[in-house]
C-alpha cells in the first residue's frame, strides 16, 4: 500500500499546477503577440534609423576627405621644399668661395699697383657669381647698422659705441646669407653695446 501512494506522489507532481510567475510570462507573450505594431510606424521607425546612419557616414566620409585633401597638400608642400632647397649643399660650399674673391679685391684695392685690369676682371667675376646665386635663390643679410637678430646673426662679441644704440650690428666679420628665406649661413657680426660709466668720484 505504500508503494501504490508514493507513486500517487510523483504523478500528482508531475501534473502540479504552473508557478505564479510562469502563468505571468506566458500572458504577457500571448498579449504581445496579439497586439498588431502599426506598420506605417514600424516604417518610419526604420527611416529614422537609416537617417541617423547614413548621417554619420556623411560625417564620417567628410572628415575622411578633409584629411586626405591635407595630405596631399602637404606632401606637396613637402614636395616643393625638398625641390627649392636641394642645393643647399652645393650653395653652402660656393659661398666661401665669393667671400675669397671679395677679400682679393680688398686687399688689392688697398695696395697702389698698376692693376687695374685685373681688378676689373675679379670684379667681374664677382658680380658674375653673385648673379648666379641670386638665380638660385640666395640673397646676402644686410647686417650693419641693424639690429642683432639671433635669428639672422652670429654674435662675435659687444663693442662700446656712443654713437650707434645699444643691441645694434656695428661690424660685420662674415656676410651671411639667406636661400629662399630659409638661413644658409648666418653672417658673424659684432653689436653695439652702450658704454659703461665711471661711477668713482
Amino acid at each position: 500500500m505504500a508503494k501504490k501512494s508514493k507513486k500517487q506522489d510523483v504523478t500528482n507532481l508531475k501534473t502540479a499546477p504552473a508557478a505564479p510567475e510562469e502563468i505571468i510570462e506566458e500572458t504577457a507573450e500571448e498579449i504581445e503577440a496579439e497586439v498588431e505594431i502599426d506598420p506605417l510606424t514600424a516604417l518610419q521607425n526604420e527611416v529614422e534609423a537609416m537617417r541617423t546612419e547614413a548621417g554619420k557616414n556623411w560625417d564620417l566620409y567628410l572628415r575622411e576627405r578633409a584629411d586626405l585633401e591635407n595630405a596631399r597638400k602637404r606632401n606637396q608642400r613637402d614636395k616643393e621644399d625638398a625641390i627649392r632647397f636641394a642645393n643647399d649643399r652645393l650653395l653652402k660650399e660656393m659661398v666661401p668661395v665669393l667671400d675669397n674673391l671679395e677679400r682679393a679685391i680688398e686687399h688689392a684695392a688697398q695696395e697702389e699697383t698698376d692693376n687695374q685690369g685685373l681688378l676689373e676682371g675679379v670684379n667681374m667675376t664677382i658680380a658674375q657669381f653673385r648673379k648666379a646665386l641670386e638665380d638660385f635663390g640666395v640673397k646676402a643679410i644686410n647686417a650693419i647698422g641693424t639690429d642683432f637678430d639671433p635669428n639672422l646673426h652670429q654674435a662675435m662679441g659687444q663693442i662700446e659705441s656712443a654713437d650707434q644704440a645699444p643691441n645694434t650690428v656695428v661690424t660685420e666679420f662674415q656676410k651671411g646669407y639667406l636661400l629662399h628665406d630659409r638661413l644658409l649661413r648666418p653672417a658673424l657680426v659684432m653689436v653695439a653695446k652702450a658704454p659703461a660709466t665711471d661711477t668713482e668720484e
